[in-house]
């Protein structure tokens, strides 16, 4: 077993131990590899090893992969920022955008997928706890958002994402609620079934508080070397 299967298996018991006492199902719970500033060497390995599903922060970068990966059965998700003038080849080559915090966006993302591809799934980012330095829409905006955004063609509205604070725990509790909220006055909620939430160092509370997807990066790869 080489080190990153040991290193995948370490992080599937944790939130298989996370969902054991949060009493939910571990089949509830996706594992996102965040693989940014990670060679294609080293993500053909992690596939070899079982994952399926990447994130992606930096966009020419992922574009490089996704050729390189070409021939893999990968789901592709961008978690970074999304641009206005980027979001051509994020409607082309992604399955999932994380990063949705404008109308401006989604309207772009639903104009520029093809209408052959299956729709694109998105989460809208919500600046859960008003953080300075943090994208995203207020709470405040998400039920008009959604309500707007799940109307367009070529789009699937599947949730939230959230990137709170460190040791914020109580931003999880919120983000779920929010979440919640949301569900009972969506007009599709049998597409509403994702709250993308939690990292390495806090999956365990985020599960507890209700997660469905985490992204988990250093865990699963070791520290990212930014000289390359």
């Amino acid at each position: 077993m080489n080190s990153l299967q040991t290193s995948r298996n370490l992080v599937l018991e944790q939130i298989k131990n996370a969902c054991e006492l949060a009493n939910r199902s571990e089949k509830d719970v996706q594992l996102l590899a965040v693989s940014k500033t990670h060679p294609s060497e080293i993500l053909q390995k992690m596939y070899e090893a079982g994952q399926r599903s990447f994130g992606e922060n930096y966009l020419q970068e992922a574009l490089d992969k996704i050729e390189a990966l070409k021939d893999l059965e990968i789901e592709w998700h961008f978690i970074g920022h999304v641009q206005r003038n980027k979001t051509k080849h994020l409607a082309e080559k992604f399955a999932w955008v994380h990063g949705v915090d404008r109308l401006i966006i989604a309207e772009r993302l639903s104009n520029q997928r093809e209408a052959s591809q299956t729709p694109l799934n998105i989460c809208l980012q919500v600046n859960i706890d008003a953080q300075d330095t943090k994208d995203g829409c207020l709470p405040a905006e998400v039920a008009d958002l959604v309500r707007t955004i799940s109307q367009l063609p070529n789009l699937r509205l599947r949730g939230l994402m959230v990137i709170p604070a460190p040791n914020n725990t109580q931003a999880f509790a919120d983000a779920k609620a929010l979440f919640e909220q949301v569900k009972s006055e969506h007009a599709k909620p049998e597409d509403w079934d994702t709250l993308s939430m939690g990292m390495s160092g806090d999956m365990v509370d985020a599960i507890a508080a209700g997660s469905t997807m985490v992204r988990v990066g250093t865990a699963l790869f070791g520290a990212r070397d930014y000289s390359v």
